[in-house]
């Protein structure tokens, strides 16, 4: 499953990128996380908990990031185990191009899953992903632009 799409931001990009690191930031974020740690400047661990369908499970993961190209571009790669309700793991490219006070981001992730959600059938679970993603940006946005007005 592949998603990409772009996003406008009201806040200079280094206030972006800075937000996009900030582990409380994200948790605020993500669609049914619980908890989020950072480990490290590349590493998080998430509790999400998440309803596809009729399936609902807790998922246990971790992210890794690639900060080479920051604060343009950045990559992340992780996996997640719900138990019985299955797998996934995935990756995604953000890049930040910024136009004069907003900035613009970018993202192309690819996901597989694997367990009972895999049988959900792909439109099912390409519309979530598309609504989980839809969601974190605009919360993600919400949030920038109103520390952007603090």
């Amino acid at each position: 499953m592949e998603l990409a799409d772009e996003v406008i931001i009201n806040a200079p990009k280094d206030r972006v990128y800075a937000a996009l690191n900030d582990p409380e930031i994200l948790q605020q974020c993500i669609p049914g996380c619980e908890e989020l740690v950072k480990h490290s400047d590349t590493e998080l661990a998430a509790k999400v908990v998440l309803k596809v369908g009729p399936v609902k499970a807790r998922f246990s993961g971790d992210v890794q990031l690639d900060t080479a190209g920051a604060p343009d571009a950045f990559s992340l790669t992780g996996q997640g185990n719900g138990g019985a309700a299955g797998h996934a793991k995935g990756g995604a490219d953000v890049t930040l191009t910024a136009d004069g006070d907003q900035t613009i981001l970018r993202y192309e992730a690819k996901a597989e899953i694997g367990g009972k959600l895999a049988q959900l059938g792909s439109r099912l679970i390409q519309g979530t992903a598309k609504k989980l993603a839809a969601k974190f940006f605009k919360s993600f946005a919400d949030v920038v632009n109103e520390d952007a007005t603090v």
